[in-house]
């Protein structure tokens, strides 16, 4: 049965992969954009997770066009990297206002529908940076993380309306992001990871489609690493 799918953040990389995956599945797809609209099988809509009236306005898109979300994928973030002492605190508030509590914004909005239809799948894509943590990567470990514990007061929450609610934790991923940080840097990402790569795109979609699944309709306030063994299921 065709679902109504929204993905935010997928113009590129996970988020992109993401999509199509549920394209393929047959499901009616819509992702968000934040500056560029990406061409597929899939309705793309601009919205910027850190503004209530743009996320309003990107819901009210897709449910007049597609209908009411069923399967919510938040993906959108950010990086701003720096040690502590050098980090501006606006660094550090835009990327959690990006990551976590963009993060609560739409999954607050899509909530509506699904208590309304007594269904429904929300997948936050974290990191293994959120679990492990990273020098140079404060804020975003902290969004990351904050996730998680999101996620599961979401997941008791919603659970007997049916809804549940998981989390994806990828390593790390070959995407645009990752290739600017050059090769040998990404060699040194894949050496410590024990499967000796960093993971495709398409793995990490793969994972977040299983937990939207029927499979996977008794999984809820959980956290799917999907890291190659980097952090060992932590």
């Amino acid at each position: 049965m065709s679902r109504v799918v929204l993905v935010t953040g997928g113009s590129r990389g996970i988020g992109r992969a993401t999509a199509e995956r549920f394209v393929a599945l047959g499901d009616k797809v819509a992702v968000t954009y934040n500056t560029t609209a990406p061409s597929g099988d899939f309705l793309a809509v601009q919205c910027d997770v850190t503004q209530e009236s743009h996320v309003e306005r990107a819901f009210t898109e897709v449910e007049e066009k597609l209908g009411p979300v069923e399967v919510l994928v938040s993906n959108a973030g950010i990086t701003k990297d720096g040690l502590l002492l050098r980090m501006k605190e606006a660094d550090f508030v835009d990327v959690v206002d990006a990551n976590l509590t963009g993060a609560f914004r739409v999954a607050k909005r899509a909530t509506q529908s699904m208590l309304r239809a007594r269904r429904g799948r929300i997948i936050l894509v974290s990191s293994v940076v959120g679990l492990l943590g990273q020098a140079g990567q404060a804020n975003y470990a902290a969004s990351k993380a904050g996730l998680v514990g999101f996620a599961r007061s979401l997941a008791r929450e919603l659970g007997s309306r049916n809804i549940t609610v998981n989390v994806v934790a990828p390593g790390p991923v070959d995407t645009d992001m990752t290739r600017k940080l050059g090769d040998d840097k990404l060699k040194a990402f894949a050496d410590l990871v024990p499967l000796g790569r960093v993971a495709t795109p398409d793995e990490i979609a793969g994972a977040i489609a299983f937990l939207a699944s029927a499979d996977a309709a008794y999984i809820t306030g959980a956290v799917l690493p999907v890291d190659g063994g980097l952090g060992m299921g932590h």
